[in-house]
């Protein structure tokens, strides 16, 4: 099972920008989605944010929430960049990266996959 390890969260003021980062390990196969949700301390569930699907390295197919969420991979590092920009206080939640071997679904529940998180605080 593939193991996944997220980074980069942090304290950032509204307007700022953040990167984030899924480090994946273990046996990866050619087709693979990984996708990033968040969780707000106020809700009780895992929210869609961006996703991308690589075929042999090569970015197939790509969903975001808003634009200003991009998803990016660094296919040497096995890492999956989520960028955010002009960031809001209601961004504010723990961001998650999970993965699965199908096409991109934007429901947390077809995800089994799951990294343990990190927090992202955006100030006002």
């Amino acid at each position: 099972q593939v193991q996944l390890a997220e980074s980069g969260g942090g304290l950032v003021q509204a307007g700022g920008s953040l990167r984030l980062s899924c480090v994946a390990s273990g046996p990866i196969l050619t087709r693979h989605t990984v996708a990033w949700f968040r969780q707000a301390p106020t809700r009780n569930e895992r929210e869609f944010v961006a996703a991308g699907t690589w075929t042999r390295g090569i970015l197939y197919g790509v969903q975001s929430k808003e634009g200003r969420f991009r998803i990016s991979r660094d296919n040497a590092k096995n890492t999956v960049y989520l960028e955010m920009d002009s960031l809001k206080p209601e961004d504010t939640a723990v961001y998650y990266c999970a993965s699965s071997y199908s096409i991109i679904r934007r429901s947390a529940g077809e995800y089994t996959n799951w990294g343990q998180g990190t927090q992202v605080t955006v100030s006002p």
